[in-house]
């Protein structure tokens, strides 16, 4: 058996077979910052040995048009004239609304002389449910000659119901393993790097437990505001946007078990066990476990901003927050008892996601008295910016007395490789050309963790649970506090 993809990378010399990719909502945002850069880094790479990229949106451009458009947004990326032309003519446009029938009619035509294809659903999430039921009423779902899948971005659904019904249009038409629900965050170095060091090394796993492990957190915080998000932010929240997708994945892959083998099933199953276990003791008691808040104004970057419910297209009296924290437990023999507390929020005072491990004091503590500060040691994996991983431990500090401090071991990807990180979407593209489903969240994953969330949001809808507030700059609400519990836990420094 081939070694899974997920640890080989794209150091391999693998190339997709010819497809055609048919990007449905091409005129937006993600096509520019990630889907275009993405494919033509791919191409640079050698990893495409013949493609055709279609544009399917409404805007009224033509072939000539989408490709200048798609050579702006290239324009900062590597590579000849020649290599961005030869590129650039792979293009072509199919101009058509979601909801008419002509457009789907002639996705054959634009698909002639491949036998592979691939639908990116690059769509206002409303628009998911139109596009598929246009492609399946119109046969163009099934494998033909080759293969035919299907990538769905988030969010995937709003709440359990929703996601169910998304699951089952979508399964009434694909067969499961043609859809790919993508979520960016697993396409990350340092995400699919958690696995390897745990199971690739074998001083991590015997204390990765509830006998070593204090607590565990994870952030995803950003330093940004809603933007021109305002309406999908009121309806979304950050409940939604981050912590039932992003949050809940990092959780899956830091506390699953080990796989029997390194299969995308194997490992997706093992996922699915941690959302499942998921002690419902947060549900029971929600104001003890999870908490919500809204930015203020204040100062980011030295500059002045504004608050939530000033934002555009934001209702002056919101309850929609900007920051969720929670305090989950696993029901399971290894973590039993260890606190998980997960976090996000827009406009802290800096954009990080983390995942730190906190591991309990030593049984005897020798050096507590000597005049300098001896901290817990934590294993911190930085998702973004700057991903890396670094260990903090106490050491001595030279001289003639037995005083210590905290020190950093610290590993970068950008010094210790020589060589760029590839971005998330480079890396789930091709696993999606290759037919590799690892690093993407199957049905039950999904519903799962949308059956655990839509409880909490169910219950803010009806106006209970505070709303705390913060203001722009800052690490989040004070309560956030409270959900680390007594004694010496505290956050992470942002």
């Amino acid at each position: 058996m081939a070694p899974n993809p997920l640890f080989r990378g794209l150091d391999s010399q693998e190339t997709a077979e010819p497809l055609v990719v048919f990007i449905f909502g091409v005129t937006g945002d993600l096509t520019r910052s990630k889907l275009m850069p993405a494919l033509y880094s791919l191409y640079l790479d050698g990893r495409l040995s013949r493609i055709r990229i279609v544009g399917f949106a409404r805007r009224d451009w033509s072939d000539d048009h989408f490709r200048e458009q798609a050579a702006l947004m290239i324009e900062s990326m590597p590579g000849s004239d020649e290599q961005r032309r030869r590129f650039l003519s792979t293009l072509a446009y199919l101009r058509s609304t979601f909801e008419d029938d002509s457009g789907y009619r002639r996705i054959p035509e634009y698909a002639e002389g491949f036998s592979n294809r691939l639908y990116y659903l690059s769509t206002p999430p409303s628009a998911y449910e139109q596009v598929i039921d246009g492609l399946g009423t119109h046969d163009l779902a099934a494998d033909q000659d080759g293969y035919t899948r299907i990538v769905v971005e988030k969010p995937f659904g709003t709440d359990l119901q929703s996601a169910r019904r998304l699951n089952e249009l979508l399964l009434s038409y694909f067969v499961e393993r043609q859809v790919y629900r993508i979520d960016h965050y697993l396409g990350k170095e340092t995400v699919q790097n958690l696995m390897m060091l745990r199971f690739g090394n074998g001083i991590f796993e015997p204390v990765w437990n509830r006998h070593h492990v204090d607590h565990v957190q994870i952030t995803v915080a950003e330093s940004s505001g809603v933007g021109t998000r305002g309406n999908y932010y009121e309806a979304a929240g950050a409940m939604r946007d981050m912590v039932q997708n992003h949050a809940f994945q990092l959780l899956a892959i830091t506390a699953m078990e080990p796989p029997n083998d390194i299969r995308p099933e194997s490992i997706r199953g093992e996922k699915l066990k941690v959302i499942q276990a998921l002690d419902r003791v947060t549900l029971r008691e929600p104001d003890e476990h999870v908490m919500r808040a809204q930015y203020t104004p204040g100062v980011v970057d030295g500059e002045p901003a504004r608050g939530y419910r000033e934002e555009d297209d934001v209702d002056p009296e919101s309850r929609a927050e900007t920051y969720a924290a929670l305090r989950l437990f696993l029901d399971t023999w290894r973590w039993q008892g260890v606190p998980f507390v997960l976090r996000t929020g827009k406009r802290l005072s800096r954009k990080i996601t983390e995942i730190s491990i906190h591991f309990k004091d030593p049984p005897l503590r020798h050096f507590a008295g000597s005049g300098h500060a001896i901290d817990r040691n934590v294993l911190a994996i930085r998702i973004q910016p700057d991903e890396g991983i670094t260990l903090r431990m106490n050491a001595k500090i030279p001289g003639y007395e037995s005083a210590a401090r905290p020190v950093n071991m610290d590993f970068s990807y950008g010094t210790s490789f020589g060589r760029a990180v590839p971005e998330a979407y480079e890396r789930l593209l091709f696993d999606v050309m290759k037919g590799d489903p690892t690093l993407y969240a199957r049905r039950d994953e999904i519903e799962a963790s949308w059956a655990f969330v839509t409880p909490i949001l169910d219950y803010w809808r009806d106006a209970r649970g505070a709303l705390y507030e913060y203001e722009a700059g800052s690490a989040g609400p004070s309560e956030a506090r409270r959900l680390l519990g007594s004694g010496s836990r505290r956050w992470r420094k942002l």
